[in-house]
């Protein structure tokens, strides 16, 4: 099925960017014309996460492009999913323009038709003149995004509620007898397989065969069954930082950057498990039927440079997908720190690191959501 889909993409791929004028010639074609100013007059929908990260959006990418352009940007919050683009692509009313989306999420709502396809031969070159098509490292962006940040599910404790013995491995997170307690889960199958797979000792490398066999599926819910009457389900990012404070949860899933917010800006005593993280990338689209294809286009380059990428940088700890974005990282704009260290691709918290394999999830999304929901009720 992963072949299938990759197929497509590629004949997409072929037909479609001999066809499409590249972002940098249409930025051009516009500022020549004159239409600037009465681009200006258009308001932008920019549909993201909201929370620590949403805010860094705001700095490094809409805030610059307001003062660049003139052209304003309203901020709108989701929770994933493509199910509300697509209602608005399907009755043709569409009011998203451009929406931050894994990486998954992207591919499959680039095979169904509900976004613009954006070659990476339209984005712009890298800061060290490198071009697009290679400043991406292999599998980290669909070909209907542009943009892109590396993010990681991570596990998260509060130091607080563990005065001796600290967990410090993914197999500490299921170990209830060790680590007593409840744990933080969001309310979704992806990476939270993944997470069970590995603690039951399946290799990295091996993670996704696995998953790939009824058995293996079997196992992984297995894993899970195993803390499932310890388990606080969450949804918004936000959720399992406020958890770890209020002390609801002893250890959670969550995501790096919502944690080391916590860590850093509000003195949070949380620790950050890297061991077993799941990291995973997402990139900007395009509503498929947008009236503001235009200016959409342009914000999608303004925001795929290499500056504006290590721009997020300076906000939350989550890396820029193209190589010459990561070279340009370097301190937290608030506080100084530096944020080699904090970023997911940093050595040290790369020791068993797992890579989400995007074309696998956009296949098989839909029946491990359809399972997972199964499992829940149980």
């Amino acid at each position: 099925m992963r072949s299938e889909l990759q197929t497509r993409h590629s004949a997409r791929s072929e037909a479609e960017s001999q066809n499409l004028p590249t972002l940098t010639s249409l930025t051009l074609a516009l500022a020549l014309a004159g239409i600037s100013a009465a681009a200006g007059a258009q308001t932008l929908t920019l549909v993201s996460w909201g929370g620590s990260y949403g805010r860094s959006v705001e700095r490094a990418w809409v805030e610059p492009f307001i003062e660049a352009t003139g052209i304003e940007v309203q901020i709108e919050d989701y929770n994933g999913g493509l199910a509300q683009l697509r209602a608005q692509v399907e009755t043709g009313n569409v009011f998203w323009d451009i929406v931050d989306m894994p990486t998954p999420d992207a591919v499959r709502g680039c095979d169904e038709g509900l976004l613009e396809f954006v070659a990476a031969g339209d984005l712009p070159v890298g800061a060290d003149g490198a071009p697009a098509e290679k400043d991406y490292p292999p599998g980290t962006r669909s070909e209907c995004a542009g943009g892109g940040i590396v993010s990681a599910t991570i596990i998260a404790y509060n130091d607080e509620l563990f005065p001796g013995e600290k967990p410090s491995t993914l197999e500490d997170y299921f170990d209830l007898e060790r680590f007593p307690g409840r744990r933080g889960m969001r309310r979704v199958p992806v990476v939270n397989l993944e997470f069970a797979l590995i603690a039951d000792g399946v290799p990295l490398d091996a993670v996704y065969r696995t998953l790939d066999t009824d058995e293996g599926i079997a196992r992984a819910f297995a894993k899970l069954d195993t803390i499932k009457d310890q388990i606080v389900f969450w949804e918004a990012g936000a959720q399992p930082p406020q958890m770890l404070a209020d002390q609801e949860v002893v250890m959670t899933t969550a995501y790096n950057g919502r944690i080391f917010n916590a860590q850093i800006l509000e003195n949070q005593p949380f620790t950050i498990i890297w061991d077993g993280q799941v990291q995973e990338t997402s990139g900007l689209v395009i509503a498929l039927g947008t009236p503001r294809l235009d200016i959409a286009k342009r914000f999608i380059e303004f925001a795929s440079s290499s500056e504006s990428l290590a721009a997020i940088s300076k906000y939350i700890s989550y890396s820029p997908t193209r190589y010459s974005g990561n070279a340009l990282v370097s301190t937290h704009l608030d506080t100084g720190i530096e944020m080699g260290p904090h970023m997911p691709a940093a050595e040290r918290n790369m020791r068993r690191a797992l890579n989400s394999d995007w074309f696998w999830w956009a296949d098989n999304r839909d029946e491990m959501n359809e399972r997972f929901s199964v499992w829940l009720s149980r």
